[in-house]
């Protein structure tokens, strides 16, 4: 058995998520602010004709900012609970990890990092595998995103 997942850059750090929640890596040239939301919302970008929220993944992790540059890139997820594009440093590749090499990660008992659900141990990588459903569960502020992106398409 193996897991296929999106490997990217978030710091210098390689994360990676399930490629089933993965619609589509886009470069992004601009991201329209969003005033009064939580910190690591950045705005809202249109992609497929919707609107969705784009969370910065390096304020998430580690307060910074992610630098809108040529490397920079949208990973478009999608859940039951919400759309959303994750703004990430870099997106490297797909890749197969073989499930004998993910370890549990013993900060998944912490409630601010229930999203990472193991780290894959390869030759000379190690990569945190990040659960997109149990980020959003995380997040200070989700509710208030969700009720933006409900007006937002009342409005359109």
């Amino acid at each position: 058995m193996s897991i296929t997942a999106v490997i990217f850059n978030a710091g210098k750090e390689e994360y990676a998520i399930p490629v089933q929640y993965v619609v589509s890596i886009d470069k992004i040239e601009k991201i329209d602010p969003t005033p009064h939301l939580p910190v690591y919302m950045r705005g809202v970008v249109k992609s497929r004709g919707e609107s969705i929220p784009v969370l910065d993944l390096a304020t998430i992790l580690y307060e910074s900012v992610t630098p809108m540059d040529m490397e920079a890139r949208l990973l478009v997820i999608d859940t039951e609970e919400l759309s959303y594009g994750l703004f990430v440093h870099e997106a490297k590749e797909i890749l197969e990890i073989p499930s004998d090499t993910l370890r549990q990660v013993e900060l998944v008992s912490y409630q601010k990092t229930k999203y990472f659900s193991s780290i894959a141990i390869l030759q000379d990588r190690l990569i945190t595998m990040i659960d997109p459903v149990e980020l959003l569960h995380v997040l200070d502020g989700l509710k208030e995103i969700k009720d933006y992106m409900v007006e937002l398409r009342q409005e359109a």
